[in-house]
């Protein structure tokens, strides 16, 4: 019990207390009679002495709160996010060597929804010219590109809700869609890949690709969170698990959304530019830097704990027997 909560009377009464069993403790140990003894009273003046004298811990603010929530959801789900880049990058790789194997199957590989038609993409598999005037840097409206962010805000979004919340289905769905997304991105970047130099490609993709992959892993990893929690719920039952995954489940989701925000508006105003391949390529360097630094800073925030306070247990047992 706090001191803010004894009366006047009571905390005079404790102090008096205090004194007469840190006297006793001192006798006690100077006789060295009765360990038992001695134990229990130290116990007392440690409990008594916390009451009267011990700070009260600073109250952590709302901010620091939700910090140490979200790095603790980080470091419990980082199985479920390694998983889902896992599935990324074998969906990368299935999508390369099929657009290897066979170029005319790249327009089944990559839907016109994102924009590239069947004929525009059969001319970048064919035509190099072609593919450095996709490449091109070119400046464009800032109204332009505001509405093309905000679009690519709400699909990309869409897409992250989708992974995240069809984990709710033992995670098949969202083992499919993240294998789908790997497969998409491998088929096209297969296309530019094989030229000389990568670099214009790579400058093209990454500014906004860092960001953008990085938020729909996370909400991936989140739904397969909740899919091994009706998948595998263990001893405790699939309803104590999924509450125990929702959770961190979604906060993942959450911090993906200021990072789609991030990515729509680099694909908007910095691919859509005429900034040079070496700055492009330094943004992407700068977001990849701030991405370790904000994982080191997660691993040391996770790895933090109370200390241990179990041995305060001790303090309410009954006196020993006379």
């Amino acid at each position: 019990m706090g001191r803010s909560r004894l009366a006047f009377d009571e905390l005079r009464s404790l102090g008096q207390l205090y004194r007469l069993h840190a006297a006793a403790l001192s006798r006690a140990r100077h006789q060295d009679d009765d360990p038992e003894a001695t134990r229990h009273l130290n116990a007392l003046c440690v409990r008594a002495y916390t009451a009267l004298y011990a700070a009260a811990p600073p109250r952590r603010s709302h901010r620091a709160g939700r910090a140490a929530a979200l790095a603790d959801a980080l470091a419990r789900t980082w199985r479920f996010q390694a998983l889902a880049w896992g599935l990324l990058l074998a969906g990368v790789l299935v999508g390369a060597l099929l657009a290897r194997g066979d170029p005319a199957a790249v327009p089944a590989l990559v839907p016109p929804g994102l924009g590239h038609s069947e004929a525009g993409l059969e001319a970048l598999v064919t035509s190099p010219e072609e593919r450095e005037r996709f490449l091109a840097r070119e400046a464009r409206p800032a109204a332009r590109n505001a509405f093309f962010g905000s679009w690519l805000f709400a699909h990309n979004v869409q897409v992250g809700l989708l992974s995240f919340a069809t984990g709710i289905l033992a995670g098949v769905p969202t083992v499919l869609l993240q294998l789908y997304n790997g497969l998409v991105l491998g088929g096209f970047a297969w296309i530019f890949l094989r030229d000389p130099s990568p670099w214009p490609f790579l400058a093209w993709i990454l500014p906004h690709g860092v960001p953008e992959l990085t938020a729909v892993t996370l909400c991936a990893a989140g739904g397969l969170a909740l899919g091994q929690a009706v998948a595998a719920p263990g001893r405790r039952g699939r309803r104590r698990a999924l509450r125990a995954a929702v959770d961190p489940a979604l906060l993942l989701f959450g911090l993906a959304i200021p990072l789609l925000a991030v990515a729509a508006t680099l694909e908007s105003f910095v691919r859509e530019s005429a900034l040079g391949t070496v700055t492009r390529l330094c943004v992407a360097g700068i977001e990849l830097a701030l991405l370790l630094a904000g994982l080191f800073q997660v691993r040391r925030m996770a790895r933090r704990r109370d200390v241990d306070r179990s041995w305060l247990a001790e303090l309410g047992a009954p006196d020993p027997a006379p």
